[in-house]
């Protein structure tokens, strides 16, 4: 697990696209999304793409492998809304430990098949763990303010049984992306720690934000230098963006950071804005460009592409990546307290 420090200093990490866009291409029904097991389950299925690692692995797996092919250093698990509080739009609670594991199981499978095949280069698996469909810092009621609609200690709960799970199916690292609520990601990381501190463990932690809109703020409303502040306290592997925002529009946000850290920054933007129909139609090209600018300035260590991309945007990205070296960033205070 270690030597993802040691791989992170030699060259610009690659991280893998969208789960979700290459799953939209199977075009999965309602009976495929059940499989023989949840055949008769009571609530409809289709749209749980968590669920495709136990009814559909091998397309998983697959798109797991097309990611690596690609050009990809790390996959994410298929575990976005990987927790109790998510899967209980489903009725699925009890299926938390298993979708996480099974997922974590497959992606270290396409792994470890790619490492073998090519030494030199190690591929890794990072856990993802979602923002879950509730915020601890915001009320859902806007008659009222003082409302929640889940506490931390829920949330906590929630993200340790899915760390548990991610780390005992061989997740090398552990991600909390799409981060739109830190009070939901400071659950997610004291989950971990606590995990890290009862297996008397070390593993790798990145940490992913969302900027939501042209204000250049979270959701809940910190701007990216005190989203940096306010998870610092954690010894990370990366801190960074995703999603929202295509690669353009991320960038002044990776530069409010870059200068004021040591940890890693990663970045996986979105393949542009969607358009009217909710589809996105940045080429990998195009994508590629952009994000070469964030090379230039010397801004990351990890990138890779959030909804909208595929492989071949990963492909085009990979092969600008090659041609830079990583940010400096200061590793050993991190490997040696994580």
């Amino acid at each position: 697990m270690s030597n993802i420090y040691q791989e992170i200093q030699k060259r610009i990490l690659v991280l893998d696209g969208a789960m979700g866009t290459m799953l939209q291409e199977y075009k999965f029904s309602e009976e495929d999304f059940r499989g023989e097991r949840f055949k008769d389950y009571s609530t409809p299925l289709q749209g749980n793409n968590d669920l495709l690692s136990i009814t559909q692995p091998e397309a998983v797996k697959e798109i797991h492998r097309k990611y690596f092919a690609a050009g990809a250093d790390i996959v994410e698990t298929n575990t976005f809304s990987g927790t109790t509080i998510a899967m209980a739009d489903y009725q699925m609670e009890d299926l938390v430990y298993e979708l996480n594991y099974e997922s974590a199981r497959i992606a270290k499978e396409a792994a470890d098949e790619f490492t073998a095949k090519e030494p030199h280069k190690p591929r890794f698996v990072a856990g993802s763990i979602g923002p879950t469909n509730r915020t601890a810092s915001m009320s859902p009621d806007v008659n009222d303010p003082g409302y929640r609609a889940v506490t931390f200690d829920e949330l906590r709960i929630a993200y340790k049984q899915q760390v548990e799970a991610l780390i005992e199916g061989g997740a090398d690292i552990l991600l909390v992306e799409t981060v739109f609520d830190t009070l939901n990601a400071k659950a997610a990381l004291f989950a971990i720690e606590e995990v890290k501190a009862e297996r008397n463990i070390k593993i790798p932690i990145m940490i992913s934000g969302t900027i939501t809109d042209a204000s250049g703020r979270t959701l809940s409303g910190q701007t990216a230098e005190a989203f940096l502040i306010s998870i610092s306290h954690i010894p990370l592997l990366s801190v960074g963006f995703n999603c929202a925002l295509g690669a353009n529009l991320l960038q002044p946000h990776l530069e409010a950071i870059a200068s004021k850290t040591e940890f890693a920054i990663s970045a996986h933007p979105n393949a542009g804005l969607p358009n009217a129909f909710g589809e996105y139609d940045e080429t990998p090209e195009e994508t590629a460009e952009q994000i070469e600018e964030y090379l230039k300035k010397n801004l990351i260590n990890i990138v890779g592409g959030c909804c909208g991309t595929t492989p071949k945007h990963i492909s085009a990205i990979a092969e600008v990546a090659a041609k830079y070296k990583p940010r400096h960033a200061e590793f050993v205070s991190v490997a040696q307290n994580s």
